[in-house]
């Protein structure tokens, strides 16, 4: 295994952070950091409370992840199964979005809805039992049904979960997903898909993870998106574009104005980053966090 260092000196000769960074201290990956943000974290302004998923970080065992996002200033770590749940405490962070699987077998095809209501309890229950708020959860493939139809069985899978979500205080998230690149046949791959359901719910427990990679992808005037439908998106996951790699410039999205009219709309939840990256990976994810401290 590789191990990487986050450290001023190569966070500050990163031209991609620009003029100005401010980094958290010196952070090594294989030391334990404590558990206080260093008060040269590079969160600065605050006004968008920033994670990452940690799938995108595979090499880096979770603790050093979560010591790091620390010292940066994130508040949490995405997509983390319950049983993660204590290291995320031992840092002072918090699970973002709870992770259910499987995201192709999902609730617009019936035969999957038992195991999915079994799944999806027990994340609401864990993620309640934290105090926390957000459960993911995924339409699944198509398989031939018809796109109102799905909506319809999608239906009848939450009219037995919202309730429990609602006296919990969870959001379910579904989140959508490209069909043209990463998921073939994913239902929820449209904006609009996902806010008719979102209407046919009628719950304040039940939302979008609006993921801007993905709607890049397969709707793109992803700010108009943003400013005339965020009151259904509960939850926000950035990716650069082709590639789901860096957000910088050497793709088509541009996060800082993007994350500008995300704070504009008084969004209170949270922005995940979820890019592969493609160079050291902790100073990647340096990069992006400052980039959309707007």
């Amino acid at each position: 295994m590789r191990e990487y260092s986050l450290t001023r000196r190569n966070l500050l000769g990163s031209t991609a952070l620009g003029t100005g960074l401010a980094v958290a201290g010196s952070f090594v990956a294989n030391t334990t950091l404590a558990a206080e943000p260093a008060s040269t974290a590079i969160v600065k302004n605050n006004r968008l409370k920033q994670s990452a998923c940690a799938w995108c970080y595979p090499k880096i065992p979770l603790p050093q992840l979560a010591a790091a996002a620390k010292a940066m200033g994130l508040v949490g770590l995405d997509l983390i199964s319950p049983e993660d749940f204590p290291v995320l405490k031992e840092y002072g962070l918090v699970s973002t979005m709870t992770f259910t699987k499987p995201l192709d077998k999902g609730l617009c095809d019936p035969q999957y809805h038992e195991k999915n209501i079994e799944v999806l309890t027990a994340a609401i229950e864990a993620t309640a039992a934290e105090g926390w708020k957000n459960v993911i959860c995924f339409s699944g493939n198509a398989r031939g049904i018809d796109r109102k139809e799905g909506q319809k069985n999608c239906m009848k899978a939450l009219e037995k979960l919202l309730p429990l979500a609602e006296s919990k205080k969870v959001v379910l998230s579904m989140e959508l997903l490209n069909s043209r690149v990463n998921h073939k046949d994913y239902m929820c791959d449209k904006s609009e898909w996902g806010i008719e359901l979102c209407k046919m719910a009628k719950s304040e427990n039940f939302k979008l993870l609006y993921d801007i990679y993905h709607m890049q992808i397969m709707e793109g005037d992803i700010i108009r998106s943003i400013k005339d439908n965020h009151q259904y998106f509960s939850h926000y996951h950035t990716g650069g574009n082709p590639g789901r790699n860096e957000i910088d410039q050497s793709q088509e999205l541009n996060y800082a104005p993007i994350c500008q009219a995300i704070i504009e709309t008084g969004f209170t939840g949270y922005l995940a980053h979820e890019f592969i990256p493609k160079k050291e990976p902790l100073v990647s994810l340096a990069e992006a966090v400052a980039l959309c401290d707007v």
